[in-house]
């Protein structure tokens, strides 16, 4: 079987792409001591789940029913159609920041309209294969635009952390908000104060005496539970939003217009490729932790399908949730049984127990992101890279603050536009290109022949090699050495062996190294290309009777003298 053949022979199938993870652990063999783990494992999250996801929705601008229809809506398609096996789909925290100024800028319609959109988006990346490029954003990125986004959670946590009373509407941008905020510190709620005291404090007492023990929840039911007992002035879910309804709505679609679609635009863009970044990570990380591996088209297919479903319940943006992921295998997993009944299980829990959402106070749920952005800050990761090189805490840096001080998008784009800077500039000082002797003496011992001194001592005959990749970055390097090639020998011998690829750059300087080693009457033979580079050369004419080719430097130099004995 050819090269060829066997390379697509290899190619995974449209239906292997995205054969959602359900289905391959329904063949494997589903039984009933699975499906009692996974039902285990789906409560356990639905407990976490219950309080985060009213606290993100609430920090999103928008009423705390919406985070619950995300995580029962979304999160049960992402776990149905997606291609990880653990993944919980739901509202994120990277989404605050995005949702709440979309909110703010076009309403709640606008919001579920982008949120469609996104879906629609999500499907087109996943369906042409393009989630495999997600992986290339520079883990600095990712360090920076996580921490980036805990930083703009947490400030814009503080107003109700301790109760304050601005006169009007809270600034957007993290400067002015901070000044509004230091302004209206005379306005400091005691008894809000306590209560985010009293919730971070059980939750990490919780943590750490007892860490299988929902710690959130128990936090949020003592906090609402000391509030309601003493008639503490903080104010809840009740007083401000009047609770949350015992149903789902029935699902509508947003009012549609082009000029809303257009308005809304770059807002379901940015969804998109947060929601698939967001999700990949989320999916990695389970990998890592349970040694599987996740398809990853097949995940973007699934969060396209679950943003479009929330979006027609009223919920907002779905993706794939890193911490709750992690709660899901740690509580013992076996398949996506797990994710959909943990939305099962929150529907249950709407209907039944909405009353008591009721006696919610907000600084409890702002002392759960509280939690949530410093758990969010990876400050150990934070700290590693600031002393790993200076290219990668500038990338960091960069990203760190872009998102803090200016945009989420900005700060993505900007530190992968560094840290693809930083690769290029490492891959071009990475490049060698050596002339010695010894790379004589290296190929006669790779070819297990024996080695005639007097072959590299050819008056008329220099060998350069180059080993590394060569493209774009190092074309300038490069051809500096190979200029000065006319005025050395009559016989020069490239050695591409140790050259894994090729660029039209590099085959352009190759080229011009070529027509002035003809010009100067030098004979040019390229030796040890791969078919692959020497296909790229011809491509860009790089061939007869420009350069000859050989199979290797000894190869080359019994060409050479063949065509001197010809002469």
């Amino acid at each position: 079987m050819s090269r060829q053949a066997i390379h697509k022979a290899s190619r995974p199938s449209f239906a292997e792409l995205f054969t959602p993870k359900l289905v391959t652990v329904w063949r494997e063999g589903y039984t009933l001591e699975h499906f009692k783990a996974d039902l285990i494992a789906g409560l356990t999250v639905a407990i976490v789940a219950l309080p985060l996801s009213m606290a993100i929705a609430i920090a999103s601008g928008v009423t705390p029913e919406r985070g619950l229809y995300t995580s029962i809506v979304g999160g049960f398609v992402v776990s149905a159609l997606g291609g990880s096996r653990f993944q919980i789909g739901g509202p994120a925290g990277a989404f605050i920041v995005l949702v709440a100024a979309t909110t703010a800028r076009v309403g709640v319609d606008g919001l579920l309209l982008a949120t469609l959109m996104a879906g629609v988006f999500l499907l087109a990346i996943g369906y042409l294969r393009l989630g495999t490029y997600i992986k290339f954003i520079p883990y600095p990125v990712t360090v920076g635009f996580t921490a980036g986004i805990a930083v703009i959670i947490f400030s814009g946590q503080i107003v109700e952390l301790f109760g304050l009373k601005l006169p009007g509407k809270e600034p957007g941008p993290f400067l002015p908000k901070l000044m509004a905020l230091a302004q209206a510190a005379g306005t400091i709620n005691p008894a809000a104060t306590f209560v985010a005291v009293l919730t971070i404090g059980t939750i990490v007492l919780v943590r750490r005496l007892r860490p299988k023990w929902p710690a959130m929840l128990i936090a949020i039911g003592l906090a609402s539970l000391v509030v309601a007992l003493f008639a503490l002035p903080a104010e809840t879910i009740g007083t401000r939003y009047g609770g949350i309804p015992r149903s789902l709505q029935w699902p509508a679609l947003p009012p549609l217009s082009l000029g809303k679609m257009i308005d809304v635009l770059p807002d379901a863009i940015a969804f998109a490729l947060l929601g698939a970044i967001e999700s990949l990570l989320s999916a990695v990380v389970a990998d890592g932790m349970t040694g599987r591996r996740h398809r990853s088209n097949c995940e973007l297919v699934a969060q396209g399908f679950a943003n479009i479903a929330s979006a027609l319940f009223g919920g907002i943006c779905a993706t794939g949730t890193i911490a709750r992921t992690a709660t899901n295998v740690r509580a013992g997993a076996h398949g996506p049984v797990a994710g959909m009944s943990h939305s099962v299980i929150l529907l249950v829990l709407m209907l039944v127990a909405a009353p008591l959402a009721s006696y919610i106070p907000l600084s409890a749920l702002a002392g759960v992101l509280a939690v949530v952005c410093w758990n969010m800050f990876e400050k150990q990761a934070f700290a590693t890279l600031l002393k790993a090189s200076r290219g990668d805490a500038l990338v960091l840096l960069a990203t760190f603050l872009i998102v803090v001080f200016r945009d989420l998008t900005e700060g993505i784009i900007v530190g992968f536009a560094l840290g693809s800077i930083l690769f290029i500039d490492r891959m071009a000082k990475s490049i060698a290109v050596e002339t010695d002797q010894s790379l004589v003496q290296e190929d006669v011992a790779d070819r297990g022949g024996a080695y005639d001194s007097s072959e590299a001592t050819d008056a008329d005959t220099v060998v350069y090699r180059i080993s590394g990749a060569f493209f774009f970055g190092a074309a300038s390097a490069v051809a500096t050495v190979l200029d000065r090639i006319a005025d050395q020998r009559k016989n020069f011998i490239l050695d591409c062996s140790a050259v894994p690829f090729f660029d039209s750059t590099a085959a352009n300087v190759i080229e011009s190294a070529a027509h002035k080693a003809r010009h100067a009457g030098v004979r040019f033979v390229i030796a040890g290309a791969s078919p692959q580079i020497r296909r790229t050369l011809i491509n860009h004419g790089v061939k007869r009777p420009l350069v000859t080719y050989a199979a290797s430097i000894r190869d080359a130099r019994a060409q050479l003298m063949g065509t001197q004995a010809a002469q």
